[in-house]
């Protein structure tokens, strides 16, 4: 969640970083910047707000890794889940597999037990459950419990 993601590209490929996750909102030239990320050796991520249509995509799918859909608007922890995030899973999807893409879905934010199961099922690879577990009392059994719902 940076301004110019570009500028620090080379700089997080030299610290080790194997996967490197933009925003779209962030990236003048998107393809340009997925370009320079593989360059670096690196995995391509986009992350996408809660406003922001899946068909931006369109045309780099292929190109992407990882696309994080944000669940809540980015900039701090323990936001509602957004509801419109299941179709938009659902679209993105579609999206992949109409362009025979192998791109990973992931979901950030308001992620908890409730709403798991229901991502997994509409295509979500990845669930980032920050706060649900961080501020639960047993952190471990959280994590536990979440492995179990969405294996």
């Amino acid at each position: 969640m940076i301004v110019d993601p570009d500028r620090y590209i080379k700089t997080f490929a030299e610290l080790g970083s194997d996967v490197l996750t933009v925003h779209y909102e962030a990236c003048t030239h998107l393809h340009r910047t997925l370009q320079a990320i593989k360059t670096e050796g690196m995995k391509a991520g986009v992350a996408l707000n809660p406003h922001t249509n899946i068909n931006v995509l369109e045309d780099t799918i292929n190109d992407i890794d990882l696309v994080c859909i944000m669940s809540v608007n980015p900039g701090f922890g323990g936001q509602s889940f957004i509801e419109n995030t299941y179709e938009k899973v659902k679209q993105l999807k579609a999206l992949i597999n109409s362009k025979g893409a192998t791109t990973k879905i992931e979901i950030d934010g308001g992620v908890t037990s409730t709403n798991a199961k229901a991502l997994k099922d509409a295509g979500a690879d990845v669930l980032v459950a920050g706060s649900f577990v961080f501020r639960s009392e047993n952190p471990s059994k959280t994590i536990e419990e979440l492995k179990h719902i969405t294996a």
